[in-house]
């Protein structure tokens, strides 16, 4: 096939062999499946911000923390260097989570570097040594279903450990190979810790598993593990071999709003009361 115009270097530089065919093209990059030696993998082609689609960026990306003051600075000025600049942040998203995750026991495709917005990575692939299926193209038992998605909410909570929210994980960013589901797609992964939508894009991670799995075990469907994983995030209890249990206590009571606002009036007037002092001692000076 022809070699791609964005595969050329890497083609020529010897870091690919042969570009056997393309894999997929979505709305973030192209993949295509190379041989680099004796080994196949996949080259993910990134797409630059005016050809990519993914919705709502900024929601991702925030929180994201430029080293470089003059990158920050030129990304905030949003200067040709500094889209530059943002593109190789949101690209190196993908590559520093994947090997974060890779260290954190999360099975993701295994990374072999990024070369000037190409991102080489492990190929999935299935007993046959075909390409893995994605998760929405394959049906299952209840059993299997109950299992997988225990799973799946593991590495969601070993993603948490490592400070990482997937942001977009559904049937459509999961493949499946002879040893279970494999979590792809991460460039718009988010910092739980910096991000404000994190709690969020965790519930929704979550629940979109769940409903997928739900189809062929739909006692799954009762499970809370979005409230139970973030609640041990929160209280500093989570680490990445504890056992989920699914279980959780909603709080179903209406908040106080008028205790509340009795509250905030009562530490309004008390400062004010504070301050008022404090002008009468002045004045007795």
């Amino acid at each position: 096939m022809k070699i791609p115009a964005r595969l050329q270097p890497l083609v020529e530089d010897g870091v690919v062999d042969e570009v056997i065919c393309p894999l997929m093209s979505g709305k973030e990059a192209d993949v295509f499946v190379v041989r680099c030696g004796s080994k196949t993998r996949c080259a993910k082609i990134y797409k630059d911000a005016l050809k990519r689609s993914f919705k709502k960026a900024a929601q991702y990306t925030e929180g994201r923390k430029v080293r470089n003051s003059r990158r920050a600075r030129a990304i905030e000025k949003g200067s040709k260097f500094g889209r530059k600049q943002q593109e190789d942040t949101w690209q190196n998203a993908e590559v520093d989570a994947l090997y974060r995750l890779v260290r954190a026991g999360v099975r993701v495709p295994e990374p072999y570097g990024c070369f000037d917005g190409v991102l080489l990575m492990e190929l999935i692939t299935d007993e046959n040594g075909d390409v893995a299926p994605r998760l929405n193209d394959v049906s299952m038992s209840a059993e299997q279903a109950r299992e997988d998605h225990a799973l799946v909410m593991h590495f969601v909570m070993r993603m948490l450990c490592a400070g990482l929210v997937h942001g977009d994980l559904s049937e459509f960013n999961v493949l499946v190979d002879e040893n279970g589901p494999v979590i792809i797609d991460l460039p718009q992964a988010v910092d739980a810790a910096s991000n404000n939508n994190a709690r969020a894009m965790l519930d929704r991670d979550v629940k979109n598993m769940t409903d997928y799995y739900g189809l062929f075990a739909p006692e799954l469907l009762e499970s809370h593990y979005a409230h139970e994983i973030w609640e041990l995030y929160e209280d500093g209890e989570l680490h990445p071999d504890l056992e989920l249990t699914g279980e959780f206590e909603i709080d179903t009571h209406d908040a106080d709003v008028d205790g509340v606002m009795l509250e905030i009036k009562a530490a309004l007037a008390e400062e004010e009361s504070r301050k008022e002092r404090l002008r009468e001692a002045e004045e007795s000076d």
